[in-house]
């Protein structure tokens, strides 16, 4: 059997609404983070340096991409006889109709059959949208020594933003005695991280009986850990200690890559021990022209920066033009800033080109702007005032979902600036 006896099952088939157009035809672990990685590499590269063999990701939402990628299992090196990486996208089975997943817990139900044949004694779930690293084999071990029906990681979150999370209540020793779905007045701060191990075989016969219940919505935390904490089973709180975070808004995912800037960061890709595995690129080494000024800055290969880059992260091909300014930004692959064009606080979508002379973001925003089409040259005529206040209210219409209003180099404009939403 496998080295701990265990598979993992990540969940990666969600949309990402909050991320806007990042998502528009892109699953949300497939969105780029970090320079040169994505979301999806976390979770992964946490299984492979663990030392787990077998993993099924289950796909569904605009899926072409990310199954591509993730069957490339040799980037995790997990390209052996007895190991492998799995898309599980939902199927059609005889005597049924195609039926997309209903929620977390039927993903796994509808793979049983998956999960059977590889005969595990434990099942490890896992996100595949959240920035992490994390030794799953070191809570396999607690979750066995604690003699669990299942073991959930948690993290200690502040007081003011545990009404966010799913939260845990545990006694000393780690049992968890009560769960509460985003409470109003939480009783403590342990936030469930969404990676749970269970023993297979009371999870298959849990899975079964949600399946037959029409009143369940057939989701880990709204249905199965309710009523395994009703039937008095004994579930462990595995306290992680780390970074980790969850990127499902502009902002949060924006805050991921600062935080890379930080010399002190708990999230070290430097680690040796600990890699990140990730896709490599034919790309060129980056080039800095004879007036580039860069402060504080991520840089990766093929770009190419003729201007001043502050505090921010470049993605895989960028090109920044001569007099261009990035401040406090992030860049995805292949965007191009052209001469005397500034960028201030935003985040720029894969592709996009940027006109010369003209602005995004704005220093001091509450928000971060994303930049998800080409901003073109300013017309000789002013843009409609309907048109700058649909920016101002953030709506995404029909003739608006990317807002492409821009202003001359000496004014500011957010070109669309992400709203706060609860988890």
């Amino acid at each position: 059997m496998k080295r701990n006896n265990m598979i993992a099952m990540i969940l990666a088939g969600g949309r990402g609404s909050r991320l806007y157009d990042l998502t528009n035809k892109l699953a949300k672990p497939a969105v780029s983070y970090g320079g040169k990685y994505r979301i999806i590499d976390f979770p992964l590269s946490n299984c492979a340096n663990s030392g787990i063999d077998v993993i099924g990701v289950l796909t569904q939402y605009e899926s072409i991409f990310l199954n591509s990628y993730v069957t490339v299992d040799s980037r995790w090196g997990l390209d052996s006889n007895d190991a492998g990486i799995y898309v599980l996208p939902p199927r059609e089975k005889a005597g049924e109709n195609l039926n997309i997943y209903r929620g977390t817990a039927d993903a796994i139900t509808q793979n049983i059959d998956f999960i059977d044949n590889e005969n595990p004694d434990f099942v490890l779930i896992l996100s595949g949208d959240h920035i992490y690293k994390m030794n799953y084999d070191k809570m396999l071990r607690e979750h066995i020594s604690s003699f669990a029906d299942a073991s959930i990681a948690v993290i200690d979150v502040p007081k003011q933003e545990a009404s966010r999370f799913g939260i845990m209540n545990a006694d000393a020793t780690g049992r968890i005695l009560e769960f509460e779905e985003k409470p109003a007045h939480p009783k403590s701060t342990l936030a469930s991280m969404g990676i749970y191990i269970f023993n297979w075989k009371l999870l298959r016969k849990l899975l079964i009986a949600d399946d037959k219940n029409n009143k369940s919505s057939h989701d880990f935390g709204k249905d199965l850990i309710p009523q395994m904490l009703k039937d008095n089973r004994i579930l462990h709180a595995y306290k992680f200690k780390g970074y980790w975070k969850d990127v499902g808004t502009i902002d949060s995912l924006w805050e991921a890559n600062m935080d890379l800037l930080d010399p002190q960061t708990e999230l070290n890709l430097n680690d040796e021990t600990w890699k990140i595995y990730t896709e490599d690129t034919n790309d060129l080494p980056q080039y800095m022209g004879p007036e580039a000024v860069i402060k504080k800055a991520y840089i990766t290969q093929g770009c190419v920066v003729e201007g001043e880059v502050t505090g921010s992260i470049l993605f895989t091909g960028v090109k920044v033009g001569k007099g261009a300014k990035i401040i406090d930004s992030v860049l995805m692959p292949g965007v191009v800033i052209e001469e005397g064009a500034v960028i201030t606080r935003a985040l720029v979508a894969d592709g996009v080109r940027i006109a010369k002379n003209t602005v995004a973001g704005k220093a001091g925003s509450e928000h971060i702007t994303l930049v998800a089409s080409d901003i073109k040259e300013e017309p000789k005529e002013t843009p409609k005032e309907s048109a700058k206040e649909s920016v101002k209210d953030g709506k995404d219409s029909k003739d608006n979902k990317s807002a492409k209003d821009v202003r001359p180099a000496k004014e500011s404009v957010s070109v669309k600036e992400e709203r706060s939403a609860k988890k």
